[in-house]
């Protein structure tokens, strides 16, 4: 149906602020300071619905490179649902990410309306939640600028795919609300994994390592690091190693979502210990 006074556009900056602090309403738990690195992605992959001068709706389709995007932050205030505005922004994101193959981690509710643009579930994104006993590691240590580059490549080596403009900001080093830390083996950085400050805790992610003993390790020295509130871990529902340890040792699993592809599916290998973001893979 028509709404008359829609309008679809590009979000600025402060707007996705304002579209994060809808997604805390929605119990969502964003970061204190994902906006800035989210942007820096795709700046023209974040879309806001207004009727007249109220804005209504949002979403987020992220080019992370020339094949592959992520689909996030998909909301449509309360008063403002049923009336087909979710739909147009839908289809005009999806516009954005061309021939891209387009990821998502979708709640079961929807994932019947996702199947008929094309999406097919691969899996789920499980939320875990809890502590984890804090250890400094010796072989742990905070990331700097010149380390990038290489967490970058690994980051591709295990989600299949590159996204150098998001993991630049993501990782960027000196931050009071979001820091990384890598993992040294045999000379060289073997994984990675970094905390944010969130409304409720602390999310890890992504968490990059050999296997969930390296994993945890992190998680151990990011424990030490944040001794205040549940650490929160998205994990891919493939790797049971990981989730077993961290249920075994009391993490709950409020939530999970599914994770669907339209298009190609990205070729994830067994160092994708933890997701980054629900909202951009």
């Amino acid at each position: 149906m028509a709404v008359p006074g829609l309008a679809i556009a590009p979000m600025s900056l402060p707007e996705l602020e304002m579209v994060l602090d809808w997604a805390a309403d929605e119990g969502w738990n964003p970061g204190l300071d994902d906006a800035r690195a989210f942007y820096a992605a795709d700046t023209r992959g974040f879309f806001l619905a207004r009727v007249g001068a109220e804005p209504v709706a949002a979403i987020s389709v992220v080019n992370h490179d020339a094949g592959n995007a992520f689909l996030g932050l998909y909301l449509c205030r309360p008063d403002w649902r049923g009336q087909g505005i979710g739909l147009a922004i839908w289809n005009r994101a999806l516009q954005h990410a061309g021939g891209r193959s387009v990821g998502l981690d979708g709640v079961a509710a929807q994932e019947a309306n996702y199947a008929k643009s094309g999406f097919v579930r691969t899996g789920a994104s499980l939320r875990h939640e809890g502590r984890w006993p804090a250890a400094r590691s010796p072989h742990v240590r905070v990331a700097v600028a010149d380390d990038v580059s290489r967490l970058i490549a690994l980051d591709a080596e295990a989600g299949g795919f590159t996204r150098p403009a998001f993991l630049s900001a993501w990782l960027a080093a000196g931050l009071p609300e979001r820091s990384t830390r890598v993992l040294l083996g045999n000379g060289e950085i073997s994984g990675f994994a970094t905390w944010r400050t969130c409304r409720e805790g602390t999310k890890i992610g992504p968490i990059i390592a050999p296997g969930a003993a390296a994993a945890l390790e992190l998680i151990a020295d990011i424990a030490a690091e944040r001794p205040d509130g549940p650490l929160i871990v998205d994990l891919p529902e493939a790797n049971t190693a990981l989730r077993s340890e961290l249920e075994h040792a009391g993490f709950s699993v409020p939530f999970a979502t599914a994770r669907m592809y339209r298009s190609a599916v990205p070729e994830t290998t067994g160092t994708l210990q933890a997701i980054a973001t629900m909202e951009l893979g």
